[in-house]
């Protein structure tokens, strides 16, 4: 079908320019991640960054006002990094966080919501409508902000899994809240949106489950003819499960980061290059979301809220996020350090910026206003909070010793044919497995150690073969000892040639 001319505006020419333009953001930005990790800033500082200097008021001149494009794009780029965040979670990690995590994103959502729209309304003089919005919208916590400051100071398992599940988990009743103080305002029955909120955050559950168990099992039984397939419908099965969860009215939020941690910690083939796969698609969805919110802000309207952001801020941040995690947290009875690291970590990222679009979509009053306190408010207290928060780990003695031994990649492929399967292992700094011996990992019967690659060259090794960091093995199992042999791994690799038969600590367990 051929159109008349002018009748579409995106030619060859301007794909070109466009294609131009968005790989020069991407190295820029990937350029910046280095930048990031010294300065110990959030990478989405840098992002809004890039955005803003597109814009309208910077050097780039683009006019850009589509919030309704902003949001779709948005929660299409969360849907990304909430697949990513959750093929990423263990569950032996937040297992324990698990309690007080669910807690955090529910008590504690409930009391930053309260205490912030309350200072909001009273101390800035906004409608109850308008300070509920903004006490729901900020009231969501980023563990990728989190952990992009902290990649030198890692906390402890516990601590870390309950960031991890709580950011997880508060976005969906977060979500729940902005929505239907912007379609409806204050609620009059506030038990209706209650049981409106717990009913939605069941059924996103509930598919998210039961999607992620049957495409786990779908995975590990059909031979996909390559690899690359893999991480593709990995990725196809978490984006299921936020669309089913969405289309049946439930959250969808809620159903793609349970799905995707289900995913994560099953056994499935070509892991590592799934996990790589996932890793780069999130930092494009980050990097692209940035970007765009970058260019909606208009940089000379921000003046005007700018005291009023830090006020709130103030209030959110010495007083709101204290409190919800000391009422959240009480029955757990964590020891008040922890308190403190979990109160001052409650940093904003990509989610508060992203809801301030839907009061703008549903036509809220004063929505332009909202989005831009929304914005100094994470922008301003992610410069306070990013840099001072290892510091205040070290302070409370919360960072773990630098010495814990990493873990191994370990890359499993299927030989159907054959019932065996190949394990591709490699061996990262910090691993104990460097200076073992071949004969001294004690594979069990049935497993075998048959190429090595090192510095580029491979080579089969002989029992007396020693060990490097870097080196990568090819490990042949059969099918009933293949477990028993990736936990033999692993437990050398923690604990060294002295490790357990099948646990790190020498007493057995895995």
């Amino acid at each position: 079908m051929h159109g008349r001319k002018g009748e579409h505006p995106l030619t060859v020419h301007h794909l070109n320019q466009l294609l131009l333009i968005c790989s020069l953001v991407l190295l820029v930005a990937v350029a910046a991640v280095r930048i990031s990790s010294r300065s110990g800033l959030p990478s989405l500082l840098v992002y809004l960054g890039i955005g803003v200097a597109m814009g309208q008021d910077g050097v780039g001149g683009i006019q850009f006002d589509n919030a309704e494009l902003t949001q779709v794009f948005g929660y299409a780029a969360l849907v990304v990094i909430l697949a990513e965040g959750g093929l990423g979670t263990q569950w032996k990690d937040i297992k324990p966080a698990l309690p007080a995590a669910s807690s955090l994103a529910l008590v504690g959502v409930g009391v930053s919501v309260g205490v912030t729209a309350t200072a909001a309304h009273y101390l800035i003089d906004l409608e109850w409508r308008q300070a509920l919005i903004v006490g729901a919208v900020v009231s969501s916590t980023d563990a990728a902000a989190v952990f992009s400051v902290l990649r030198r100071v890692p906390l402890p398992a516990r601590l870390t899994g309950m960031l991890e599940a709580e950011s997880g988990f508060n976005d969906a009743p977060v979500v729940i809240l902005v929505v239907a103080f912007s379609t409806a305002g204050p609620v009059e029955h506030w038990y209706a949106l209650l049981g409106t909120i717990a009913l939605e955050l069941a059924i996103g559950a509930a598919i998210g489950l039961a999607v992620g168990f049957a495409g786990a099992y779908g995975l590990r039984h059909v031979a996909l003819p390559a690899s690359g397939l893999y991480p593709i419908a990995v990725m196809a099965i978490a984006v299921m499960a936020y669309a089913g969860g969405a289309l049946a009215h439930g959250s969808g939020f809620l159903a793609v980061y349970l799905a995707s941690m289900v995913l994560g910690n099953q056994k499935l083939p070509h892991w590592p290059a799934t996990r790589g796969f996932a890793d780069g698609l999130g930092w494009i969805a980050q990097i692209g979301m940035f970007v765009l919110l970058g260019l909606l802000v208009t940089p000379h309207e921000l003046k005007d809220d700018f005291w009023t952001a830090l006020v709130i801020g103030l209030v959110l941040t010495m007083v709101a996020r204290p409190l919800s995690v000391v009422i959240a947290l009480l029955p757990f009875r964590l020891p008040w350090q922890e308190q403190v690291l979990m109160s001052w970590a409650g940093l904003r990222g990509a989610v508060p910026i992203i809801l301030a679009t839907i009061p703008m979509v549903s036509g809220v009053e004063e929505s332009r206003r909202i989005f831009n306190i929304v914005f100094i408010l994470v922008v301003v207290y992610t410069l306070v909070q990013g840099p001072t928060l290892p510091w205040l780990a070290r302070k409370l003695s919360l960072g773990k010793s630098a010495a814990e031994a990493a873990d191994l990649g370990i890359e499993s492929a299927p030989l159907e044919r054959l019932r065996g399967h190949l394990l591709s292992v490699a061996i990262p700094e910090g691993s104990k497995m460097h200076g073992v011996e071949i004969n001294e990992l004690r594979l069990p019967p049935g497993a075998a150690v048959t190429l090595v690659v090192r510095d580029g060259e491979s080579f089969v090794p002989l029992p007396t073969t020693i060990l490097q960091r870097g080196d990568e093995l090819l490990v042949v199992a059969t099918d009933p000892v293949r477990d028993a042999a990736e936990r033999r791994l692993r437990a050398v690799g923690r604990g060294g040639k002295l490790a357990g038969w099948l646990g790190t600590g020498g007493n057995g367990t895995s």
